[in-house]
């Protein structure tokens, strides 16, 4: 295996871990990354695919004990799992719905540097708003959301369906302005990343099947495992974070990334391909 291939491959793993959970986005990371190393062709959209599933496994495995406890409790039909759990798929269904009948119109029509660059900087005036207005805290844990709750936060989640909005982003920060606590908003999103990821992870499996083959299985697991890596420090990172700190150094990140994007687009460092 080309060595050059390999260090891409972990370089890309890394990115896709430490932007998958951060209020910033993943896809707009991969996408300028990808180009700088010349790793965005089709065979790059499948590697994509590879890492965003260990970065699913990562916060699957950094909240193992909380999953064991609502599984556990959905075999006793205990009220709380039973809770948890349809909050969880009540505040999937938005994208999962919105997503199927308007996501590849929207790939066709905004998958593009200046909406990347420009939804990263509407997304950090909204991150700066939402840290200077008067938090009242309604939903002190993610037991103790309600349906409506989960519901708003689901529509917030939608909003990722624009490229460059930013998954994590859109449902913490969404969670902040429905009353959720910082704590609450960003573990809720990881609990939320897990069906929605691994459903986008599946989906695009399936399309991108005739890709698969064993000669980038070595590619495919230095990228899984800088990923997974990358990612589960991540996760743990943003939790002891927001106990002390708030989200505005992200707004002026994204702020940052945004005009970059658009500097690299129009200066013709990084080439912008269909998704």
């Amino acid at each position: 295996m080309d060595t050059l291939l390999l260090l891409k491959a972990a370089i890309l793993g890394v990115v896709e871990g430490l932007t998958e959970f951060l209020p910033i986005s993943s896809t707009g990371h991969l996408i300028v990354v990808g180009s700088l190393l010349n790793f965005n062709d089709e065979r790059g959209k499948l590697f994509e695919i590879v890492i965003q599933s260990a970065a699913i496994l990562a916060v699957m495995w950094e909240y193992r004990a909380k999953l064991g406890t609502v599984v556990g409790g959905l075999i006793q039909k205990q009220e709380a799992s039973q809770r948890f759990v349809i909050n969880v798929a009540i505040a999937f269904l938005p994208l999962a719905v919105l997503g199927l009948l308007f996501g590849k119109h929207i790939k066709a029509v905004l998958f593009n540097p200046v909406t990347v660059a420009i939804t990263s900087i509407v997304g950090a005036i909204f991150i700066l708003w939402a840290e200077k207005r008067k938090h009242t805290v309604c939903v002190e844990s993610v037991d103790d959301l309600n349906w409506k709750d989960a519901l708003k936060v689901g529509f917030a989640q939608a909003l990722a369906l624009i490229p460059g909005t930013s998954r994590s982003g859109a449902t913490i920060i969404g969670g902040l302005f429905f009353g959720l606590s910082r704590k609450a908003a960003t573990e809720f999103t990881f609990f939320l990343a897990m069906p929605t990821l691994i459903a986008a992870t599946l989906y695009e499996l399936y399309k991108e099947r005739a890709l698969l083959t064993s000669a980038d299985l070595g590619m495919w697991m230095v990228g899984f495992v800088a990923s997974f890596v990358s990612a589960f420090l991540c996760v743990r990172w943003l939790l002891r974070y927001i106990s002390s700190h708030d989200f505005t150094v992200f707004a002026w990140y994204r702020i940052a990334f945004g005009l970059a994007v658009l500097i690299l687009y129009y200066s013709g460092t990084i080439t912008w391909q269909a998704a």
